[in-house]
């Protein structure tokens, strides 16, 4: 794997980062509901206007451009274990960007992620 194709699935890794949490600050926005018929309309025109949720479609969309990118120039059995750098990069953004508690597991879980990526990248 090239340095450029491993710098390209990084940028999607944070692209799609930046998807989640911009989705997640648009759910903080719109606040916990529950799924009934009666709310249904009112929660749907929440989403639909909410400026946070076509921000993260947009990102999401853009990610989707650039993993295409990236699938056409490596094998998707090398790229694709790669974006577990998400859940890593996901756990530091919303500790930081939304407050999120990140527990002691959590973040032995990370390490342990984080170790199996660099023995894939290094494969």
């Amino acid at each position: 794997m090239t340095i450029l194709i491993f710098l390209l699935i990084l940028f999607e890794v944070f692209l799609n980062v930046a998807a989640q949490v911009t989705l997640k600050i648009a759910m903080n926005h719109i606040g916990h509901f529950d799924f009934t018929w009666s709310n249904a309309m009112p929660i749907f025109m929440q989403v639909i206007l909410s400026p946070w949720i076509w921000l993260g479609i947009a990102i999401y969309v853009f990610s989707l451009l650039l993993w295409l990118v990236v699938l056409s120039r490596t094998q998707v059995s090398l790229a694709y274990p790669l974006t577990s750098l998400g859940y890593v990069l996901n756990a530091v953004a919303a500790y930081y960007l939304i407050g999120e508690h990140i527990s002691f597991l959590r973040v032995t879980g990370i390490l342990v992620i984080v170790f199996g990526v660099i023995l894939l990248a290094r494969s």
